[in-house]
C-alpha cells in the first residue's frame, strides 16, 4: 500500500534550517508530482511546494519563495524540503503527498498524505 513517512522535524530558533524527508513506498515514486503541505494550529492547510515527477518543474506559495527548496531524489523514493531562514510563522506540521496531476497546489488534488512532522521555531 501507498506509504509517505516524513521526518527531519524539530524545534529550532528563528533564522536556523531544516530538511525535512518523505520517504515513499507502495507505488512508482517516479511517476508522481510529490508537494507538501504545512497546517498550523487553527489554521487551513496550507501549499507549501510540489516538485514534478523528474524533478524539472518546482512551485512554491507565495510566503516560502526564497527560502525553501524542493528537491526529490528518485533512485531513494524521496522527496525533501530544505527550510532556511525559519520564521515563527513557519510553526506547524508539515505534510507530504502524492499529487493526482502535476499542477496541484490544493489539498484536494492530492490522495495521499503521511502523518505529519512537526516544525516549531519560537518566537
Amino acid at each position: 500500500q501507498v506509504q509517505l513517512v516524513e521526518s527531519g522535524g524539530g524545534l529550532v530558533q528563528a533564522g536556523d534550517s531544516l530538511r525535512l524527508s518523505c520517504a515513499a513506498s507502495g507505488f512508482t515514486f517516479s511517476s508522481y508530482t510529490m508537494g507538501w503541505f504545512r497546517q498550523a494550529p487553527g489554521k487551513q492547510r496550507e501549499f507549501v511546494a510540489r516538485i514534478s515527477w523528474r524533478g524539472g518543474s518546482q512551485y512554491y506559495g507565495a510566503s516560502m519563495k526564497g527560502r525553501f527548496t524542493i528537491s526529490r531524489d528518485n533512485a531513494k523514493n524521496t522527496v525533501y524540503l530544505q527550510m532556511n531562514s525559519l520564521k515563527p510563522e513557519d510553526t506547524a506540521v508539515y505534510y507530504c503527498a502524492r499529487s493526482l496531476n502535476e499542477w496541484g497546489s490544493s489539498p484536494r488534488e492530492y490522495d495521499y498524505w503521511g502523518q505529519g512532522t512537526q516544525v516549531a521555531v519560537p518566537s
